[in-house]
């Protein structure tokens, strides 16, 4: 039985489900159903409104925000005064009064006061008997949290900024005062953890409140975002050579079961404008036709067939990238591929491809912001439903990813909760010693983001963007609140290093050096040369390498501004020319490439100004120096 089958199980067990009558029609996108008239609420639905309510409240919780917790039922009395310590009754007006408090009587006969201040927050718990209330936030602007029924009218359901579709039977706002009492605890324990290490006391028990809230906002201001990136980059990491993994296990079953438990998640925000390609990077021609979504496509394709397995490919787009990807994936809608596509707005707000598209644009801070969305939205709930374990998240613009069952093996075998693919830099001897270690521990500040010349020598390996996470693992940190991006990205250390990753949150996690030909970045026309020249092809998805270069490194390709639109590049070539036996090649100026050239050892052209350049059809250059035509 998986986790989520059981939280289901305990949301059955307090009749969360059960509506009162058939459902409003804003309340549909809550129902599961109707039986005797009566609506029936999707658990699903409950349990994903449920981390989003606590997951604000503890957003607020953390920022020392002020709450108001509103009931009028009796049942409820006994669990709402446990959980706030104490029971106030409050007149009419309450909040929209608030600037000039009053004295009145309670129904305990102790005289309280009207709140000095208007709260951050208001938790209701009988919406419907408390709907003027609501009406009060509404022109306050406060957002609220409150349970909602399927009978609720249209009037006081626009007001709530957190609805949590469920039956207010008392064993279900139990269930809700126990969870937010456990998100503040959770809070609070966070706060003294990071208090200690910072190494300052807390207040004494007998200081004033304000002193001790002006204390911890002292502590909080006081924290050096250069030393938290320092501390996270000495965060240790075992890394393990490819060749070091155990192979398959026998027989196309055993790989099918392995293959069952995957999905795999391909970000797809990045844009071609930088090659002056107007749409997704991962819809470009790289040969005769294929994308690099393509080869996923293919890739994914090739398993199932070949195993009889099931891998879904979710797509994770931008509004910018999401209708134009549906429509170069139509030409794959005869495939056997699950596929979903989902656009994500820079407001984290998850949309199925069939819903309205907004003009919000996707920054894609890291790997983890998109996986905490998917959770969120219950993508990955259902999922796990259907028995998936691992998913596979991907970078829209590596062509070189291989979605490769002998590395799942591995993780499934020793139950590592996260693994990140890393490639060997200059500064390691890839065919020496490193492979000839069953494991050793690299810290996060040694591992590169971004391939670069200068880097090659300061970090021993790089990230290569492909990331396995353990579904279990992942949905335990996103109920928990973990996972929580609070150091400054633009410190150098997040920018360079992997010490953003979402690695860092996971306690079984690993690295894997994979072959330098699993990341290729399409990042440049020089790099579309490459994949466009005799050096590569593909099978099956897979980027292949031409057997014939015996050199293990790339042609180094320098293009020329005039070759830096994918228009000009594609016209400034008849054909791209063979640059198996190629070291360097530099190209700048008016040049122009005719059909089956050979390109040897070290070639640079370059053009003089108001000079043309016409490499004639089927010339060799060998470690030729072109300036005009008549050096060729």
């Amino acid at each position: 039985m998986t986790l989520h089958s059981i939280v289901i199980q305990k949301l059955l067990s307090t009749n969360a489900h059960l509506g009162r009558r058939v459902a409003t029609h804003h309340f549909k996108p809550f129902a599961y159903g109707s039986r005797n008239g009566m609506a029936i609420i999707d658990s699903d639905k409950t349990l994903v409104c449920l981390r989003s309510a606590c997951g604000f409240l503890a957003s607020l919780a953390r920022r020392r925000g002020r709450f108001m917790f509103v009931n009028t039922n009796p049942l409820f009395d006994e669990i709402v005064e446990q959980m706030t310590g104490n029971a106030l009754w409050r007149t009419g007006g309450f909040l929209t009064n608030s600037c000039s408090p009053k004295k009145f009587r309670s129904r305990n006969k102790k005289i309280c006061f009207g709140p000095s201040q208007p709260p951050d927050c208001l938790v209701v718990m009988d919406t419907e008997r408390k709907s003027s209330v609501i009406q009060e936030a509404a022109k306050l602007q406060i957002p609220v949290v409150a349970l909602v029924d399927s009978s609720m009218p249209w009037e006081c359901y626009k007001n709530i900024t957190y609805p949590i579709p469920a039956n207010d039977s008392v064993q279900f706002v139990y269930l809700f005062c126990n969870m937010i009492t456990k998100t503040f605890l959770l809070e609070q324990k966070k706060l003294a953890a990071a208090k200690d290490w910072l190494g300052i006391a807390s207040a004494p028990a007998s200081a004033p409140k304000t002193e001790a809230r002006e204390q911890v906002q002292r502590i909080e201001e006081s924290k050096s975002e250069s030393d938290s990136a320092t501390k996270l980059a000495k965060i240790q990491v075992p890394i393990i050579p490819y060749e070091r993994l155990a192979p398959l296990p026998e027989g196309v079953a055993e790989t099918k079961k392995l293959l069952d438990k995957l999905v795999v998640l391909k970000l797809n925000g990045a844009l071609g404008t930088k090659m002056g390609f107007d749409g997704p990077k991962s819809t470009i021609e790289i040969s005769n036709g294929v994308t690099i979504l393509g080869l996923t496509a293919t890739q994914i394709e090739h398993l199932n067939l070949k195993y009889g397995c099931n891998v879904p490919l979710l797509l994770m787009n931008s509004s910018k990238t999401h209708g134009a990807t549906l429509e170069v994936w139509a030409k794959y809608s005869q495939s056997n591929i699950d596929f979903h596509a989902f656009e994500l707005n820079q407001n984290s707000h998850l949309k199925s491809s069939g819903e309205q598209s907004s003009n919000n644009e996707l920054a894609y801070a890291n790997q983890g912001a998109d996986i905490v969305s998917l959770m969120r939205s219950g993508t990955l709930d259902v999922l796990m439903s259907q028995g998936k374990e691992y998913i596979l998240v991907v970078n829209s613009d590596n062509v070189g990813t291989i979605i490769d069952p002998k590395i799942l093996n591995h993780l499934i075998q020793n139950k590592v909760e996260c693994c990140m693919e890393v490639r060997p830099t200059a500064s390691i001897d890839v065919n020496g010693d490193f492979v000839n270690f069953e494991e050793r521990k690299f810290q996060l500040g040694e591992i590169a983001q971004k391939p670069s010349e200068r880097f090659s020598e300061k970090f021993k390996l790089l990230d290569t963007k492909n990331m396995w996470i353990n579904l279990n693992a992942i949905k335990r940190l996103v109920d928990t609140d973990a996972l929580k991006w609070e150091v400054d990205a633009g410190s150098s250390l997040m920018r360079e290093t992997a010490t953003s990753s979402i690695i860092r949150f996971f306690e079984h996690a690993i690295g894997i050096s994979v072959p330098s030909s699993r990341y290729f970045p399409l990042n440049a026309t020089s790099d579309l040369f490459l994949l466009q020249s005799d050096l590569y092809t593909t099978s099956n998805g897979v980027l292949i390498r031409n057997a014939a270069r015996t050199n293990p490194k790339d042609p180094s390709v320098e293009l020329g501004p005039e070759f830096d639109k994918l228009g000009s590049f594609v016209s400034r070539f008849e054909s791209i020319p063979s640059v198996v036996e190629l070291d360097s090649l530099k190209v700048t100026g008016d040049v122009w490439f005719g059909n089956g050239i050979m390109l040897k050892g070290n070639v640079s052209i370059v053009a003089r100004p108001g000079t043309r350049i016409e490499i004639p059809d089927g010339v060799v250059l060998e470690d030729k120096l072109i300036n005009g035509p008549e050096d060729i």
